[in-house]
């Protein structure tokens, strides 16, 4: 457990490193850290590493000794005495080293059966992180739409007072109320997909569903992304589990050879021998102890030679298995990395065609002072600042949704 402790200590540093936005920092590691310790996948693999690492003390034991009692039935006669009970004890032995040669390969296998813990852990940082960003795009859409809706009204008021004056007409009215209505149901449905979203996020936290999850109430794109070091990847433990993989195949191999010894085994046998009667003689009803010695060889070997051409296969197989996954895991990081950047761009281009539009609007507004409002083009500009603030938050969203990945890929 002193492995797993280290570990996750390593995890809450690698945390500190990436939260690295003021007050999101501090709560979304809390949150992290939480789900670290409750998480029932995350407990299942620790089980799975104990149970494999208790099996050292299984095989930690040399073959049942054996017992045998006999009695003659029919007693045979011998020269000192009719034989009646016969007692007899065996051990065998292993080959030298055959017994550290299991250690050593169940010791390999729990090793490799520990990188499901910390890839586990990985992969829990990020949903919890991503299911995060999610949450926090979902309110930050919701706070924009209520904003809407409030200039809606705004104009709506301006509307009834230029009704009034013969400036615009009753249908100029409607169009901006059905437009607040449009706006509502989006916000509505928002709702509801929040809270699906939370219920997802609680149970990766593992408590109850209905806990309300706070979220910062913004978040900005930093002006530089942190440096990435692409060679950590060869190092994630998706790859390094399958090398520890290679080398419980290699301790297998180890153990075939050893098992493909002989065995020795040492014995006793003991014979009780009543006395002849009558007759007086020194021996006369002197039990029978013998010493034996035994030998267990293997001729018939072809089980460990084809064991070890399975081995060499599997080794080949797991060889190729890793070069897979990496060619995967370098596709999976180029993906990210390209679609932070293109977040960035979105966001940028966002955020000047939001300014621009925001323009578009005061300038309608100011119109309003000397000639007749036009609400079809108030209603365009609303339209477009609401696809603009949309598309800001998505870029936000998916920027940190991107480096989350990244961070499970090279840290």
């Amino acid at each position: 457990m002193k492995h797993i402790k280290s570990h996750t200590q390593t995890v809450f540093v690698l945390c500190s490193l990436f939260f690295v936005l003021k007050g999101n920092a501090q709560q979304l590691e809390t949150l992290i850290n939480e789900a670290l310790e409750n998480n029932p996948e995350i407990q299942k693999f620790e089980l799975q590493y104990e149970r494999a690492a208790e099996k050292v003390n299984e095989v930690n034991t040399i073959p049942n000794t054996e017992f045998g009692v006999g009695y003659f039935v029919s007693e045979p006669e011998t020269r000192t005495g009719a034989q009646r009970l016969k007692v007899s004890a065996k051990q065998m032995l292993p080959w030298f080293g055959t017994i550290t040669s299991r250690e050593n390969y169940v010791s390999s296998l729990a090793d490799a059966k520990y990188e499901d813990i910390v890839i586990a852990k990985r992969k829990l940082m990020a949903s919890v992180s991503q299911s995060y960003y999610i949450l926090y795009a979902n309110k930050a859409k919701q706070a924009v739409l209520v904003e809407n809706i409030k200039l809606l009204t705004t104009y709506e008021t301006l509307a009834l007072t230029s009704v009034e004056v013969g400036k615009a007409s009753a249908v100029d009215v409607l169009r901006l109320q059905m437009r607040q209505n449009e706006i509502q149901q989006l916000k509505d449905v928002l709702q509801q997909q929040f809270l699906a979203e939370q219920t997802k996020f609680n149970n990766l936290l593992n408590r109850g569903n209905d806990v309300t999850v706070n979220v910062v109430d913004s978040l900005m794109i930093p002006s530089e992304d942190f440096e990435i070091t692409t060679e950590n990847l060869a190092l994630h433990p998706e790859l390094l589990k399958y090398d520890k993989i290679y080398q419980s195949i290699e301790q297998s191999e180890l153990l075939n050879q050893k098992e493909s010894n002989p065995m020795i085994g040492f014995g006793l046998d003991y014979i009780n021998v009543t006395e002849r009667p009558n007759m007086d003689f020194s021996d006369n009803g002197k039990d029978i102890v013998m010493p034996m010695v035994s030998v267990s060889i293997p001729i018939f070997n072809t089980k460990y030679k084809s064991q070890s051409k399975q081995n060499e296969l599997q080794q080949q197989e797991i060889t190729a298995q890793k070069q897979e996954r990496l060619n995967s895991l370098e596709t999976l990081l180029d993906k990210a990395i390209n679609e932070r950047i293109s977040a960035r761009i979105s966001y940028v281009t966002q955020t000047k065609n939001l300014k621009q539009a925001k323009d578009a609007e005061d300038i309608l507004i100011k119109s309003y002072e000397t000639v007749t409002i036009d609400f079809n083009d108030v209603l365009d500009i609303q339209e477009l600042q609401l696809k603009f603030q949309m598309n800001q938050i998505e870029s936000v969203m998916t920027y940190y949704v991107q480096t989350s990945i990244i961070n499970y890929l090279t840290n």
